[in-house]
């Protein structure tokens, strides 16, 4: 009896935090989708090949496009002429979301302007 209360009160409560809070069981994204969700970088394959040629890296450790990304993760991202340095605030529940909803998904925590070797 106490057993079938148990596993009645771990689904009832388990289903209403489902339907509460619908992506309470997402916490974490690639990291290459997590770039493309948040229009980072326009294309996944393109985040790919920025993670492939070392151009990202999460909390300080070059970045994998499979690594997960998780709420308060830094990510850095080297493009020709800056490093930006941004954070994670929110974990995108849907694959697309709206222009406007995409800069809520992290803050920028800094941009650096790098010289260019032609003018140094």
């Amino acid at each position: 009896m106490q057993k079938a209360f148990l596993a009645f009160a771990f689904f009832f409560t388990f289903y209403f935090l489902l339907f509460t809070f619908p992506n309470f069981l997402l916490y974490a994204v690639r990291l290459d989708l997590f770039l493309k969700t948040s229009r980072l970088i326009p294309r996944r394959s393109l985040a790919q090949e920025f993670c492939d040629a070392g151009l990202i890296k999460i909390n300080g450790a070059p970045g994998k496009s499979s690594k997960e990304v998780k709420v308060g993760d830094e990510i850095e991202i080297k493009r020709r002429s800056r490093i930006t340095r941004l954070k994670v605030l929110e974990i995108p529940s849907q694959k697309q979301i709206s222009k406007q909803l995409a800069p809520n998904l992290f803050e920028i925590l800094s941009e650096e302007i790098l010289e260019d070797d032609i003018l140094g």
